[in-house]
């Protein structure tokens, strides 16, 4: 695949600048030595960049270390999460590109420049991650397993690591969705699905993922909770009839089948009213979903 020139020029096209964006909360012992590694990473990339760093109302150094370094700081007012961070960061970004990393040096800057080398083709680059380096691998393995599995029946598409943290995104594509992204850790969920959803090419590149730098501040119950729920909004946003089609179908074909065997085994009786309301809920909800799938289509063209 031919690389695109990341060049100075003076026309419309290019040059294509870059914001590698980094939502910070709580990372003074990271902070400094991920923007070297980032400078160090990009030294043969020939565009111009910038290290943008948005501080989520941090309570330690994190704001300061981040300054000396050298990164452009934004300091949010209040603490809002990781997804309200990153929306903060898309907003205030000046490239045309925006490379998302998280702050704790989970993720290996050196992989930016070969996700970098797919651009123009593909609006989102991913880096999927070849291992799980979190906490309670127990739980939050075949949780993810499944979500994943559901947002890959939803999407249609293949999905090797659902939330990344590490990923590459052309800024206007992703503006159009900003609206779908909560605050939470689920935000690079939603981006993911929200590109997948609306026919954006995506790719994913494998990726090492190193042990993280500090405290984890994932709460097992609580963002494995968001995590799910995230996946049926997007679910609800942009593909309804995917969930709702299959669950027509199982509740009208149980009540016609409940109907025939209830007919078949007492003939005087009938029909039961129980048979009655699973079809018709069938229907209902057969119903809803296509007009949802109207609205949704409505609003894409």
């Amino acid at each position: 695949m031919p690389e695109v020139n990341f060049e100075n020029s003076p026309t419309d096209n290019s040059p294509i600048e870059l914001t590698i964006l980094l939502p910070a909360y709580n990372e003074e012992n990271a902070i400094e030595s991920l923007i070297s590694e980032i400078r160090k990473a990009m030294t043969e990339w020939q565009g111009r960049f910038e290290i943008l760093v948005v501080d989520d109302c941090s309570n330690d150094l994190t704001a300061a270390k981040a300054a000396s370094s050298g990164a452009r700081l934004i300091s949010r007012i209040e603490n809002g999460g990781s997804g309200a961070s990153r929306k903060t960061g898309i907003r205030e970004a000046r490239g045309q590109l925006i490379a998302m990393l998280d702050a704790d040096g989970s993720y290996d800057p050196a992989s930016l420049p070969e996700l970098l080398s797919y651009f123009p083709d593909y609006d989102q680059v991913n880096g999927a991650r070849t291992s799980e380096q979190g906490t309670i691998k127990f739980l939050r393995v075949p949780i993810k397993w499944t979500i994943r599995k559901l947002a890959e029946f939803v999407s249609g598409k293949t999905i090797p690591d659902l939330n990344t943290g590490l990923k590459i995104f052309k800024r206007k594509q992703m503006q159009k969705y900003l609206w779908v992204i909560p605050d939470g850790f689920s935000c690079v969920t939603s981006m993911t699905l929200a590109f997948l959803c609306n026919g954006h090419p995506v790719k994913y590149i494998p990726v090492t993922y190193r042990k993280r730098i500090g405290k984890s501040k994932f709460h097992p119950i609580h963002d494995t909770l968001q995590y799910f729920l995230t996946v049926l909004r997007i679910i609800t946003y942009f593909r309804p009839l995917r969930i709702l089609a299959p669950l027509a179908f199982l509740l009208g074909m149980t009540g016609i089948l409940r109907s025939i065997y209830h007919i078949c085994s007492s003939p005087v009786l009938g029909i039961t009213d129980s048979d009655v309301i699973l079809i018709v809920s069938g229907l209902m909800i057969l119903i809803a979903g296509m007009l949802a799938d109207l609205i949704v289509k409505q609003r894409q063209s």
